[in-house]
């Protein structure tokens, strides 16, 4: 799972059918995986908006 997500951050254009097969082969359900989608996509959202708006990191987020 979390092989997944790290590559969904990094490179969300390398994603294939073989990821998502890999979560299915260790147990993980459709429900699952687009969960595991939906948090990952969220806060890449959300750190983009924050960055692009200059917001500063709150000062107990360790650097």
């Amino acid at each position: 799972m979390l092989r997944y997500a790290v590559k969904l951050t990094r490179t969300p254009g390398a994603m294939d059918d073989a990821d998502v097969d890999d979560l299915r082969a260790v147990g993980y359900s459709d429900r699952d995986i687009l969960d595991i989608a939906e948090v990952v996509g969220y806060y890449a959202y959300a750190n983009r908006i924050a960055d692009g708006l200059g917001i500063e990191p709150e000062s107990w987020i360790p650097d």
